[in-house]
């Protein structure tokens, strides 16, 4: 990938640039923010996300007062070098609402719709199992699944499985989509339980993709992606 030097970024008249906050893992954008030559410094040399605050007139370390710190795994600079993509791990939510996205509200005049599908929502699904044995509720399947254990868990990965197979046999697409969705949601709680981040696996896979074509390491002898 090419890389661009601080001496090379475009910032505006008022020396200032944007710098687009998004979440490393599930790529939802978390804020709009914006940084002068110094901040982006400060955000290269701490790993954390410094901001220029226009209306204070002073630099603004993201989390000094919330304790929701931002730490910093890529910056990408556009084409035009006046615009960054910033990713990070968020400790908490990013914006001072205490929504996780400042995205969080549409516009009147225009209709969101979520009929493609997101990945966004592998996301919010493990974090919300996750949220469940910390803020247990009354009459959640999760949580009983959690109060059971594993071989409850294990049990109803086997028969959500086999679901899945039949559907398949049964050559039937709403069946197969809805079986593999009751299937990928005990996984995530098998994760959980067994203190397996949703991020390990996204890894794994990665580190796996990169080594497609190495038969050898991927651990195939005659088989690869």
């Amino acid at each position: 990938m090419e890389s661009v030097d601080i001496k090379d970024i475009k910032f505006d008249e008022k020396g200032l640039i944007p710098a687009v906050i998004q979440d490393a893992r599930s790529g939802e954008v978390l804020m709009v923010a914006y940084m002068n030559k110094e901040s982006l410094k400060k955000t290269v040399e701490s790993g954390e996300t410094w901001f220029w605050s226009r209306s204070r007139q002073k630099f603004w370390h993201k989390g000094e007062e919330s304790a929701h710190f931002q730490h910093v795994k890529r910056i990408y600079v556009d084409c035009d070098a006046d615009t960054l993509v910033v990713q990070v791990i968020p400790d908490g939510p990013a914006c001072h609402t205490n929504n996780r996205s400042c995205f969080y509200r549409s516009l009147s005049e225009w209709n969101n719709t979520s009929s493609e599908g997101n990945l966004n929502i592998l996301h919010v699904l493990y974090d919300e199992i996750k949220d469940r044995r910390i803020h247990p509720q009354e009459k959640s399947y999760t949580n009983y699944l959690q109060r059971e254990g594993k071989n409850k868990i294990d049990k109803k990965i086997g028969e959500e499985a086999s679901e899945v197979i039949i559907a398949d046999q049964h050559q039937d697409k709403e069946e197969i989509i809805d079986e593999s969705c009751d299937l990928l949601y005990h996984l995530f709680v098998m994760w959980e339980n067994s203190g397996i981040d949703l991020y390990d696996i996204m890894k794994k896979l990665e580190d796996r993709d990169e080594k497609k074509g190495n038969k050898k390491e991927v651990g195939h002898q005659d088989k690869t992606f």
